[in-house]
C-alpha cells in the first residue's frame, strides 16, 4: 500500500500543479532523465505525437481560444512571446508633417497615429533594411491625411455639441486615405488598404485649424516596438482540476458550490436522495481558492491545475484574423529550431 501511495504522490507531482491556501506546490515540471529512480523520462519523439492534440474552443472575427495538450510551459510561452513580439505587421512609422495647427504637438500627433492598426497584410510586403534601403511599393504603404476644420452653415441656432456647430471637428482614423504606390492599387484591388477601424479618435479641430501631413507604413515585429505587435493579447492558463476527496453532502454542498463561479459546481441528488456536490465544468473556474478558507472543506477538497494543458486565448488586433496568427507563430519557430539545429551541426555537437 504504502508503494501505491508513493507512486499517487509522484503521479501527483508530475501531473498537477497543486493550489494550498498559502503556496502553490510543484510548480516546475519534472519530466526530465534522472528525476525519478529506473524511469526513462528522455524526451521522445513518437510518445509526444501520442499525446499532443490542439483543441479548438472557438474562433471569432478576432479572437479565439484553444487548448494545447501534451507540451511543456516553455513552449505554450514560447508561442505567447512570438505573437506578441515576432509576426510581422504594417504601421505607420514615418509621419512627414507638411502643416499642423491643431493644439496638439506633432510629436505626439505621430505617435498617435504609429498606434493605429493598419489593414494591410505584412505577408505581401518586405522589410525595409536600414536607411539605405528606399521606400517602393513593395517595402512601404502610403498614407496621407488632409483635413481642415470649418463652421457649419447649416448648424441649428442653439447647436451646443462641437460636431453640430462644426465641420471635422474631430479627426478620425477614417479620414486616413490609401495612396497606392506602384502596383499596389492592382494588387489590393480587392481588399484595399486602411485602417482597421474607422473611428478611432486622432485629435480635434476648431475652425480655422488644419492637418495636412504623408504617412509611411512599414513592416516591423512588435520587439522593436508594440505599435507592431499584430494581437491585442495573447495568453494561456492552465486547465483547472477540482478533486472533491470526501463527499460533500446536505448544506454543505451548497455552501461549496458557492465558493465557485457559476458553472463549475452543481448540487445534484446522490442515491441516498442526500444533495450532492458535484464537479460538472472546472474550466469554468478561475481559482480563487475562496474553497480553502473554510475549514470543513480543508480535507475534502484539492484544488489542481493540469501541468500540460494549456488554454490559449488570442485577441487580434484585426490585421489577420488569429487563426492565421498563430500558423505564423509556428512558422516562425520552426525556423528557430532550424537556425539551432544547423549551429549544432556547423559545431559538430549535433550527432543525429
Amino acid at each position: 500500500m504504502t508503494a501505491v501511495h508513493d507512486q499517487d504522490a509522484v503521479n501527483l507531482m508530475r501531473t498537477r500543479v497543486v493550489l494550498h491556501k498559502d503556496r502553490v506546490a510543484h510548480p516546475s515540471s519534472m519530466d526530465f532523465p534522472h528525476t525519478f529512480p529506473n524511469e526513462d523520462l528522455s524526451w521522445d519523439l513518437t510518445k509526444f505525437k501520442e499525446n499532443f492534440r490542439i483543441v479548438i474552443g472557438f474562433i471569432g472575427k478576432n479572437d479565439m481560444e484553444f487548448d494545447m495538450i501534451g507540451v511543456d510551459a516553455a513552449i505554450a510561452n514560447a508561442f505567447r512571446r512570438i505573437l506578441i513580439g515576432e509576426v510581422p505587421t504594417m504601421a505607420i512609422e514615418k509621419v512627414y508633417i507638411m502643416n499642423n495647427t491643431s493644439i496638439m504637438h506633432d510629436e505626439i500627433l505621430a505617435q498617435r497615429l504609429g498606434l493605429i492598426p493598419i489593414k494591410a497584410d505584412p505577408r505581401l510586403f518586405d522589410f525595409r533594411r536600414g536607411a539605405d534601403d528606399p521606400p517602393t511599393d513593395l517595402n512601404t504603404v502610403v498614407l496621407k491625411l488632409k483635413i481642415q476644420c470649418s463652421k457649419n452653415p447649416n448648424a441649428p441656432p442653439m447647436a451646443a455639441l462641437p460636431s453640430d456647430k462644426f465641420i471635422n471637428s474631430s479627426v478620425l482614423s477614417s479620414h486616413l486615405q490609401w495612396d497606392p504606390q506602384g502596383e499596389q492599387a492592382e494588387k489590393f484591388k480587392n481588399d484595399p488598404i486602411r485602417p482597421v477601424i474607422d473611428d478611432i479618435l486622432i485629435t480635434k479641430l476648431r475652425p480655422g485649424q488644419e492637418i495636412d501631413m504623408e504617412l509611411h507604413c512599414q513592416k516591423g515585429i512588435g520587439k522593436e516596438h508594440a505599435k507592431w505587435s499584430p494581437v491585442a493579447t495573447a495568453s494561456y492558463r492552465l486547465l483547472p482540476d477540482i478533486q472533491i476527496l470526501e463527499p460533500i453532502t446536505g448544506d454543505s454542498a451548497y455552501k461549496f458550490q458557492k465558493c465557485f463561479p457559476k458553472g463549475v459546481v452543481e448540487v445534484e441528488q446522490n442515491d441516498s436522495g442526500e444533495p450532492e456536490a458535484k464537479v460538472v465544468n472546472p474550466r469554468k473556474d478561475t481559482v480563487s481558492r475562496e474553497v480553502l478558507r473554510h475549514a470543513e472543506f480543508e480535507k475534502k477538497v484539492r484544488l489542481t491545475r493540469v501541468r500540460d494543458h494549456f488554454i490559449f486565448s488570442i485577441e487580434s488586433t484585426g490585421i489577420l484574423p488569429p487563426q492565421v496568427l498563430f500558423v505564423e507563430a509556428a512558422q516562425i519557430l520552426i525556423n528557430k529550431c532550424k537556425v539551432v539545429k544547423a549551429a549544432l551541426h556547423s559545431s559538430g555537437a549535433y550527432f543525429l
